[in-house]
């Protein structure tokens, strides 16, 4: 091949890299509303290095949103490094229990089978738990799952507002029940559509259907503002969950500046700091899109 004919090719690599480069990036999330404060600030910091962005934040509940990325229908979204252990059926190791082995874990699994890397998490664990009101909490010493436990066995009042994937997924509420050795009943349920524990700590709040319970999230910013109180798990039965970014591999190698944009930014966000902005958006009712938008500019991250 000549000289001239060498720098053609070149060229055209060029191009095709550009052309590549230049493909918008679809950022997705889940539907509640740590979902949608996170997927806004993964748009919001590409949108402000000049990537152009198709935004999906809000897309749907967990299976949905890992189906859309998986299928390659979406490029990038903020996922929870417990969900591990339900994606590859593996509840069971110890790992998950663990932060920095589960990310590890999650990291390897995902980029061998599914092609997806996982960037630097945040250090916030937005575990499931149970959250019951104060009132309840404090006429019955309700502090633990233990206390809980007791509480149902001598015939307590007791009516819980969840998701479906919650009561249904097995290391969600069967794990506590398993656990903590007790039972509820039909009667003791109100499933409510979606994922959105904003939905399930207003029931409790209001009392919706007799309701004094909700499942919620341990980042949740509405359960001490609406007058609930989460019961901690002594046993520790749930997983780590710390958010992180996932991205498609083909992605990465287009944009490698990700993970270095992203980074300082997740680091940021402990669990008092997401507490504080999902209450921004959940009690206040403020845009998730404007939470975002002013935290990131608070801090920096943004001009």
């Amino acid at each position: 091949m000549n000289l001239a004919a060498r720098w053609s090719m070149a060229g055209l690599a060029l191009l095709a890299a550009g052309a590549q480069a230049a493909e918008p990036v679809r950022v997705g999330s889940k539907i509640d509303t740590e979902g949608s404060l996170l997927g806004n600030i993964i748009l919001q910091v590409l949108d402000s290095h000049g990537v152009k962005t198709v935004n999906k934040v809000q897309l749907g509940t967990t299976p949905v949103v890992r189906g859309a990325i998986t299928a390659g229908e979406l490029d990038i979204y903020p996922e929870y490094t417990g969900n591990g252990a339900f994606f590859f059926k593996d509840e069971k190791a110890a790992a998950w229990k663990n932060a920095r082995q589960g990310y590890e874990k999650v990291k390897k699994l995902d980029a061998e089978k599914n092609q997806l890397v996982w960037l630097t998490p945040a250090p916030a664990n937005n575990t499931w738990t149970i959250a019951v009101r104060k009132d309840l909490a404090e006429k019955n010493q309700l502090n633990s799952l233990d206390d809980l436990s007791a509480y149902l066995k001598k015939g307590g009042e007791f009516k819980l507002a969840a998701s479906a994937e919650f009561i249904e997924r097995s290391d969600a509420l069967p794990a506590f029940e398993k656990a903590y050795g007790f039972k509820l009943e039909q009667p003791q349920l109100l499933s409510l559509a979606g994922g959105d524990t904003a939905v399930t700590i207003k029931a409790a709040a209001q009392q919706t259907s007799g309701v004094n319970a909700a499942m919620a999230y341990g980042t949740d910013g509405p359960v001490a503002a609406l007058g609930l109180q989460t019961l901690s798990d002594p046993k520790g039965v749930q997983p780590i969950y710390a958010p992180a970014p996932v991205v498609r591999e083909s992605v990465l190698k287009a944009y490698p500046e990700l993970d270095e944009w992203l980074k300082p930014v997740f680091a940021s966000l402990d669990e008092k700091t997401l507490q504080q902005l999902n209450a921004s958006i959940a009690v206040e009712g403020l845009d998730a899109k404007k939470v975002a938008a002013d935290y990131l500019k608070q801090k920096g991250f943004v001009k």
